[in-house]
């Protein structure tokens, strides 16, 4: 793939430096260590905090969907609203989220059939559990990236750019949302493989993540990444769903827009620039929002508004028993001040 020379060299493709990020604690003693990385950004942009590496070249999985969402905006996409916030989902694949994905179809002029994402059951396993008791089959509407499929191709309609292989890297939109990914993280795409869904996947930094979300969140209004930001702020549900802890994220922190990927990725950033993004180095989800509240405190968020993503406690007998704690390192100064 070309891409521009305007940008900063591609990230390092390495083995990463994670450091530890959490520990969790049972009974007063450290059963297990999660480790990853934490980037910080001030206001102003800068790096505030650090931990681990945020300069490795890794795969941000869903968290990068508010950029392509960007890029498809960029390139004519009309959406605004719920469908706009559907656009940027990994949906739960509520009857909403399916509803929404068919109303995209519906105006691009085009049916299920064209799109070209895996067939699966609905990520929430609530329905999922329905869709299995009532005999359903898995299907790429229920796919918890189906909103951006039918967003690709009605940008695809739009531009009159073939609908087969619009998920090819050559293809004339992954090429549009490849400029657009280099644009906003301000560095070049280290490599492109395919995500779980079938679309092409970049592989930026952890520094950059937090910088493309954060131009999006601070974006002038009525531009197309201002448009992106207020659709999922406003409509947090449909970029995931009911309960999840994403959508509660962004309920709890005024003006904060926030998304998650698979393999323990969370990014988020606030209306004046301030930005957090995080990689768990195993994965584990039972680490990703108890490490991005902390950063998000250390960022100056008030603790009290984190105190619902502390992550939940560890059982013993039925009772709690321990808790997965962030590393000391990402306590607040003042808190560390007074420790």
């Amino acid at each position: 793939m070309m891409y521009s020379s305007s940008h900063t060299d591609a990230p390092a493709i390495r083995e990463p430096l994670h450091a530890p990020v959490a520990h969790l604690v049972r009974g007063g003693v450290t059963e297990g260590v999660h480790y990853g990385s934490v980037v910080v950004l001030g206001a102003d942009g800068e790096v505030e905090f650090q931990l681990g590496d945020i300069e490795a070249a890794f795969y941000p999985r869903s968290s990068l969907k508010p950029v392509q969402a960007a890029a498809m905006v960029r390139a004519g996409l009309p959406l605004e609203g719920e469908l706009l916030s559907l656009a940027a989902a990994s949906h739960s694949g509520e009857e909403r989220h399916l509803a929404g994905a068919r109303r995209i179809l519906e105006l691009a002029g085009v049916t299920e059939d064209d799109l070209r994402n895996v067939k699966d059951m609905p990520y929430d396993p609530a329905v999922r559990d329905m869709w299995i008791r009532e005999g359903r089959e898995p299907s790429r509407l229920a796919q918890n990236c189906s909103g951006k499929h039918a967003a690709m191709l009605y940008t695809c309609k739009l531009n009159g750019w073939s609908l087969d292989g619009y998920l090819d890297p050559q293809h004339p939109l992954q090429q549009a949302i490849a400029e657009i990914v280099e644009d906003l993280t301000g560095q070049r795409i280290a490599r492109v493989t395919v995500d779980g869904c079938g679309a092409p996947l970049f592989s930026i930094s952890l520094h950059g993540l937090a910088r493309a979300t954060a131009r999006i969140a601070t974006a002038a209004q009525g531009t197309p990444e201002a448009r992106v930001a207020d659709a999922m702020r406003q409509h947090a549900e449909m970029a995931s769903g009911a309960g999840r802890d994403v959508a509660a994220l962004m309920r709890a922190v005024p003006g904060l827009l926030a998304k998650d990927g698979f393999e323990g990725v969370e990014v988020a950033a606030l209306p004046d620039g301030r930005a957090v993004a995080v990689k768990i180095s195993d994965g584990a989800n039972r680490a990703r929002i108890p490490v991005t509240a902390a950063a998000l405190a250390r960022a100056g968020v008030d603790p009290a508004l984190l105190t619902p993503f502390a992550g939940e406690p560890l059982l013993g007998g039925g009772e709690p028993v321990g808790e997965i704690r962030p590393v000391r390192a990402l306590e607040p100064l003042t808190v560390r001040a007074c420790a």
